[in-house]
C-alpha cells in the first residue's frame, strides 16, 4: 500500500501542479467548482478532492459546487446525498462573487456562452482537448480512465488527510467512469482504485449500484425492444423525445449486455438537442472515432473507444432533415450518417 501511495504521489507533473495550485490560494478565499451537464460520480468526487486540498492548505471562506444540469440518474442522486454534497445550478449563480473558478471533468469550451465571458483559472479533466483554451492551472490527461485517479494523485502529493467519505467518493468515481475497468484505463487508474478500495465504504457503494433503473424508464426499454434496428452485432435506435440524456445511456448500456451485441447507438431528443450515445466493447469498434467521423461536422462529438456521445442542436437537425424530425426521418439520418462514415473509411482518397 505504501509503495502504491509513493508511486502515485511522486509523478513530477502532479507535484508541480499541486505546488501551483497551493500558490494560487489566498487567505479566506472563495471558490466555485463547475461541472458540465448532470453531475456524475467522477466529477463530484473530483470536486470534493479539489475542495479538500484547498481547505487543508488555507481554509476557504466560501465554496460551492455548480452544474449546468440537475442530477437525473437515481444512483448519482443517492451518491451525492450520501456524500453530503449540495450542487447548485449555474443559471442561479453569480460567478463574479468568487475569486477562483475551477472546472472539473470538463473544459471551458464545453460551456459555450454559459460562463458569460468568465475564464476559469483551474481546469482538471481527462477528456481529449478539441479546441484551444487557456487556464493558469490546466491539467488534462486523456490517457486516464477517470479524473478521480488524477485527484487521488493530487491528494497524495499535497500530503493532506483524506477522509473515508472522500476515499469512497473517489473509488466510486473510478468505478463508474471506467465501468469497472471495462472501458479504457491506465495503470494509474488501477493503482488509485486499489488504494481507495482498501479505505472506502464499499458496502455503501454496493447498495448504490444495486439501485439502477427507475420505474419510469421501463417504457424506453420497451420502446427500444420493439423499434430497434439490428445489423449483425450492432443495435441502433432512436427513442424520440426523452426526459434526459441518461435515458439513452442506460438503454445503451442494457443492450450491450445482450449476447452477440458489441456496438450500440441510442439517440433521443432532450430539450433542444439530439443526443446520440455510443457504447461498445472497446475491442471491435472505436466509439469515439466513429462518433467524430459520422457526426463531428454537424454537432459536438467525442469520447473513448468504448463510450462516446454526440450533441446536435435541434435547429441544425431540422435543417439537415428539411424540417422533418419524425422518428422515421431521424432513424434514416442515423443510419445514413454511419454508412457514410464507413464509405469514407473504405475510400482513402475521398
Amino acid at each position: 500500500m505504501k509503495r502504491i501511495e509513493w508511486l502515485l504521489a511522486r509523478k513530477e507533473e502532479t507535484v508541480l501542479n499541486v505546488f501551483k495550485l497551493k500558490s494560487m490560494i489566498q487567505e479566506e478565499d472563495s471558490l466555485a467548482i463547475l461541472m458540465y451537464g448532470s453531475p456524475d460520480p467522477d466529477a463530484v468526487a473530483s470536486a470534493m478532492a479539489l475542495r479538500e486540498i484547498i481547505n487543508q492548505t488555507k481554509p476557504l471562506a466560501k465554496c460551492i459546487f455548480v452544474a449546468t444540469e440537475p442530477v437525473v440518474r437515481y444512483q448519482n442522486a443517492e451518491f451525492i446525498g450520501e456524500m453530503k454534497v449540495e450542487i447548485r445550478m449555474l443559471d442561479g449563480i453569480d460567478l463574479k462573487a468568487f475569486r477562483l473558478i475551477a472546472v472539473v471533468d470538463a473544459q471551458p469550451t464545453f460551456f459555450g456562452e454559459m460562463l458569460g465571458g468568465i475564464k476559469p483559472q483551474i481546469v482538471l479533466d481527462h477528456h481529449p482537448c478539441k479546441t484551444v483554451w487557456h487556464a493558469s492551472l490546466a491539467d488534462v490527461r486523456p490517457d486516464y480512465g477517470a479524473l478521480s485517479t488524477i485527484m487521488t494523485e493530487y491528494l497524495l502529493a499535497a500530503r493532506v488527510k483524506i477522509p473515508k467519505r472522500l476515499y469512497t467518493a473517489l473509488l466510486y468515481g473510478i468505478r463508474s467512469d471506467t465501468n469497472n475497468f471495462e472501458r479504457d484505463a491506465s495503470l494509474e487508474d488501477i493503482g488509485a482504485y486499489y488504494l481507495n478500495f482498501m479505505r472506502a465504504n464499499r458496502q455503501l457503494i454496493r447498495r448504490i449500484e444495486l439501485n439502477q433503473i427507475p420505474d419510469r424508464f421501463l417504457k424506453y426499454y420497451d420502446y427500444a425492444y420493439h423499434h430497434k434496428r439490428r445489423y449483425r452485432d450492432r443495435v441502433i435506435c432512436f427513442l424520440g423525445a426523452v426526459e434526459s440524456a441518461d435515458v439513452c445511456v442506460q438503454v445503451a448500456d442494457f443492450h450491450l449486455r445482450i449476447i452477440n451485441v458489441y456496438y450500440v447507438i441510442i439517440a433521443g431528443i432532450v430539450k433542444d438537442r439530439l443526443i446520440i450515445v455510443f457504447r461498445g466493447d472497446g475491442y471491435r469498434q472505436d466509439c469515439g472515432s466513429i462518433a467524430i467521423k459520422a457526426f463531428g461536422d454537424i454537432g459536438s462529438a467525442g469520447g473513448h473507444r468504448s463510450a462516446a456521445r454526440v450533441e446536435i442542436p435541434i435547429e441544425t437537425l431540422r435543417t439537415a432533415l428539411e424540417n422533418d424530425i419524425s422518428a422515421e426521418a431521424v432513424d434514416r439520418f442515423l443510419v445514413q450518417r454511419l454508412r457514410r462514415r464507413k464509405k469514407a473509411e473504405a475510400d482513402p482518397n475521398r
